[in-house]
């Protein structure tokens, strides 16, 4: 009976073994497959202009054109475009993130009168499309003396009623308990916000972080609007001067600028990464 036990254990182990090993061949797999667009950008941004455009194309270029990357550089101003895009991403996200928090703890865990009326009023800003307003943002932008300056593409951004309904989800299912400990203990509401809530809410602080993050990085139609001077370029408005007019640039010049402007959010989400399985860890907690 006993060797039976055994037996059948090992056996059990063995098909387990198994099924990891072709569970893990299936995500290598799947991950090859999603990682080709990024690889087939790579190798065509060292190609040479005549290659971009060869049927059938080939994987792989014919001579390895590193200077393409150097082109970039010196083409048109790219640090400087690559400065301004890092000033106005690293703003918006900071203020984002403190705006949205603050509010979404008030709308989350105090009591205040016409609390709900207008959570539903910030929400309602979810159900308007940029472009219905944005007309009259431009005026009031144009009026306020800050027209085609990187003040006019942070500013408008500086709140998100997704960041604030999200934040305040996350934090509606925080226990109460917490803040009534807390309160015992003497700690003011500011100390409750900042040295309980926001660490219980990093999951979803990180998950606003990357989504706006990556939204400001490749903002094209703000700075069309709002800028006029190639001193104030962010990446996505001084890409498209290396495509050339009527998009005739070299193909291999532009991949490799967008190879260059893909290592910051790159960086951001193998730094958050980190936060985010700590954050989820900490959110199992229960009263």
């Amino acid at each position: 009976m006993r060797e039976k036990i055994l037996t059948k254990y090992r056996n059990a182990n063995k098909a387990s073994f198994w099924w990891q090993v072709v569970l893990v061949v299936v995500l290598c797999f799947i991950s090859f497959l999603m990682l080709l667009p990024f690889l087939w950008a790579f190798s065509t941004s060292l190609r040479l202009p005549a290659e971009s455009f060869d049927l059938p194309p080939s994987f792989f270029p014919t001579s390895w054109r590193w200077d393409n990357y150097a082109y970039v550089f010196t083409a048109f101003p790219f640090l400087r475009f690559f400065r301004n895009s890092i000033i106005v991403t690293f703003c918006i996200s900071v203020f984002q993130i403190l705006f949205s928090t603050m509010a979404a703890f008030a709308f989350a865990k105090l009591r205040f009168r016409g609390k709900n009326l207008l959570f539903v009023y910030i929400l309602s800003g979810l159900m308007l499309p940029y472009q219905s307003y944005v007309i009259a943002q431009f005026f009031i932008i144009n009026k306020m003396g800050i027209y085609n300056t990187l003040i006019a593409l942070i500013l408008p951004y500086l709140a998100n009623p997704f960041g604030i309904f999200l934040l305040r989800q996350h934090m509606s299912s925080i226990p109460d308990s917490y803040m009534e400990a807390a309160i015992i203990d003497g700690c003011s509401k500011w100390r409750i916000y900042w040295n309980i809530i926001v660490p219980m809410s990093t999951s979803s602080i990180a998950v606003v972080v990357f989504m706006k993050f990556i939204e400001q990085w490749n903002n094209f139609f703000a700075a069309l609007i709002y800028i006029n001077s190639e001193n104030y370029y962010t990446l996505p408005m001084g890409m498209k001067t290396l495509q050339g007019f009527r998009s005739a640039g070299n193909l291999a010049h532009i991949l490799a600028g967008v190879m260059i402007s893909l290592i910051v959010p790159t960086l951001v989400y193998a730094w958050g990464q980190k936060y985010l399985l700590k954050s989820i860890a900490l959110s199992g907690l229960k009263s």
